[in-house]
């Protein structure tokens, strides 16, 4: 089962993510290698979602430092020198990231050309807080429409439920929700509503994993009502023994 494509990238990191905290840690040691090597290509040649990139080597970085100062502690699978270089190789990366830099490949339509109505589309389609910031140190334009109250009362309804608004109100000196500072607080103590390009699949029926874009041939009855949807730390979960 392919991980790596680019619409499927955001949740191998979540896996490697849900995975680096895994005891006993051999899980985490079998399953990192292949995929952090195609996520850490794909930040330094497609610059593809390099914030996303940089959590997941922190993760990566945190927990190798643990596991090999408790070698002998727990079940360190290989020579402790060989994870000694995969940390440092880990390392690289981060100072790779560091110093990316985002060059334009040409100089035809930009972002910023395009009309409000459609920046603003753009902008209620996103998901993660951190990427409305991002986008609106474009320019001053996206920045106001980044702002928009309505904008962040939105995503904060996507996300959270009403009775954790009423455990963490933030209002301003003219009595006015801070929608966007209370994105942030909430992000602090609730998780998030996980989006993905592709949906992976488990059928009860015949025990199988499979993306819902590529279709499983299913010899049951009613195939759709076998099919339960599979987070990353469920995936993970199939593989604790």
């Amino acid at each position: 089962m392919d991980l790596c494509p680019q619409r499927k990238h955001k949740r191998t990191a979540r896996l490697l993510h849900a995975g680096g905290g895994l005891h006993p840690p051999g899980l985490f040691e079998r399953c990192a290698g292949r995929a952090q090597v195609q996520l850490r290509g794909q930040m330094l040649d497609d610059h593809q979602n390099p914030r996303l990139i940089k959590d997941l080597l922190q993760d990566l970085s945190s927990t190798l430092c643990i596991l090999i100062r408790g070698v002998g502690k727990s079940v360190l699978v290989g020579n402790i020198n060989i994870w000694v270089c995969r940390l440092e190789t880990i390392l690289a990366w981060q100072q790779q990231l560091q110093n990316l830099q985002m060059t334009q490949e040409n100089h035809g339509l930009t972002l910023s050309d395009l009309p409000l109505h459609m920046l603003n589309n753009i902008l209620y389609r996103l998901s993660d807080g951190w990427d409305i910031v991002t986008l609106g140190q474009v320019s001053p334009t996206l920045h106001t429409l980044s702002e928009d109250r309505r904008l962040w009362k939105k995503l904060c309804q996507y996300h959270f439920a009403e009775k954790q608004f009423c455990r963490h109100l933030i209002l301003s000196e003219k009595g006015h929700v801070e929608w966007k500072l209370m994105y942030f607080a909430l992000q602090k103590c609730y998780p998030t509503r996980e989006q993905y390009g592709d949906t992976l699949l488990f059928c009860r029926h015949c025990s199988t994993l499979f993306w819902k874009d590529s279709g499983h041939p299913c010899t049951a009855t009613d195939p759709d009502s076998c099919f339960t949807p599979v987070s990353p730390q469920h995936f993970i979960d199939l593989f604790k023994f």
